[in-house]
C-alpha cells in the first residue's frame, strides 16, 4: 500500500473487507443506498484503486472480481503513524474526548485493554 486511501476508497475498502471479494455490482449494491454513488463511479474508483495497489482483481467471464490488498489493521496502523507518530495513547485520548461513549462502550474498552495486558504478560513470561 503506497498511498493512503481517500475517503471514497475507504468506503469501498470497508465493503470489500466485509465481503472479502466482489464485483463492481456487489460493491455498488452495498454503497448505493448510503452514498448514492453511480455504478460507473464505483467501477472507475476500483480501477484507480487497482492501479494504486489497494485492491487486486481477477476476471471471471466478463466480470472483474476485486479484493482488498490491505487490511483494516494496516490502514489503521498507517493512520496512527501518519497522524499521531505512532503514539497510541494520544489517539485513544483524542477519541475518548471527541466521541460520546456509553458506559457499555467504556466497559468494552476496559475489557480489551485487560486482555491486551494479559497477552503481553504471557509473551513476556515466555521470553524470560
Amino acid at each position: 500500500m503506497d498511498t493512503a486511501p481517500t475517503e471514497r476508497e475507504m468506503e469501498i475498502l470497508k465493503v470489500l473487507w466485509e465481503i472479502k471479494e466482489g464485483s463492481v455490482r456487489d460493491v455498488h449494491a452495498r454503497l448505493q443506498k448510503q452514498s448514492g454513488l453511480h455504478f460507473n463511479t464505483i467501477q472507475t474508483q476500483l480501477r484507480i484503486m487497482d492501479e494504486k495497489q489497494l485492491v487486486a482483481h481477477r476476471r471471471e467471464g466478463r466480470t472483474f472480481l476485486y479484493w482488498p490488498l490491505c487490511s483494516r489493521e494496516q490502514v489503521s496502523s498507517r493512520f496512527l503513524h501518519k497522524v499521531y507518530d505512532g503514539a497510541v495513547n494520544e489517539l485513544v485520548l483524542n477519541m475518548l474526548s471527541s466521541e460520546k461513549l456509553s458506559a457499555k462502550d467504556l466497559l468494552e474498552l476496559e475489557t480489551i485493554i485487560a486482555q491486551a495486558r494479559q497477552k503481553k504478560s504471557r509473551h513476556q513470561k515466555k521470553g524470560s
